[in-house]
């Protein structure tokens, strides 16, 4: 799936307050995230996959 820049919920960049970058774009609970470079991006894909494995386990019987 292609991402679009113009899609993306926010301006600048949640970690450095930099502007977003059209190569740095993710999902999130099915919104276009923006973020000012891939290591930005991929820092928030590892922190949100462990905040989700630690919710899935929390929620096993």
């Amino acid at each position: 799936m292609s991402l679009n820049i113009k899609d993306a919920v926010n301006d600048t960049c949640p970690w450095s307050g930099k502007p977003i970058s059209a190569d740095s774009l993710t999902t999130w609970r099915g919104h276009v995230v923006g973020f000012c470079n891939p290591g930005c991006r991929d820092k928030f894909e590892t922190a949100t996959r462990a905040f989700d494995q630690a919710i899935d386990k929390a929620e096993q019987p």
